[in-house]
C-alpha cells in the first residue's frame, strides 16, 4: 500500500475516528469524517501534543529515578506517578484510534488481488 493510501485510510475513511478527549462523563468521543476536516486536524495536533508531553515527561522520569540522579520527596514520586498514569493513558488511547483507522490486512490482500 502506497503511503498517500495509508494516510487516507489512516485519516478516518473507516469508520468514526476515537478522539484524544473524553466527555465531561469520562466516554470516549468518535468524529465521523473523512479525515480532512477541522476537528480532524484539531485532533491530530491533540495528539501529536500528548505524545510530544509524555517524551518529556519521561525523560523526566529517567533522571529521576537514575542513580544518580535527584532525591525527590515522596510526594513528588506520587506527582511523577500520576503523570506519567496520564501520559500512558493518553499514548494508549491515541494507539487504540490509530489502531483502528489501520486497513485489516486480510481486505488489504483481497483488494490488492482485485
Amino acid at each position: 500500500m502506497r503511503r498517500r493510501d495509508l494516510y487516507d485510510v489512516a485519516s478516518g475513511g473507516g469508520g468514526p475516528r476515537l478522539l484524544p478527549w473524553t466527555s465531561p462523563e469520562g466516554k470516549p468521543c468518535y468524529l465521523s469524517t473523512d479525515g480532512r476536516g477541522y476537528l480532524s486536524t484539531l485532533a491530530d495536533s491533540i495528539e501529536t501534543v500528548q505524545l510530544s508531553m509524555g517524551q518529556e515527561l519521561l525523560e523526566y522520569a529517567r533522571e529521576a529515578t537514575a542513580p544518580q540522579g535527584p532525591t525527590l520527596a515522596a510526594i513528588e514520586y506520587r506527582w511523577l506517578a500520576c503523570r506519567l498514569t496520564e501520559a500512558l493513558t493518553d499514548a494508549l488511547r491515541v494507539a487504540d484510534s490509530r489502531g483502528q483507522r489501520l486497513p485489516d490486512p486480510e481486505e488489504e490482500e483481497a483488494h490488492e488481488g482485485a
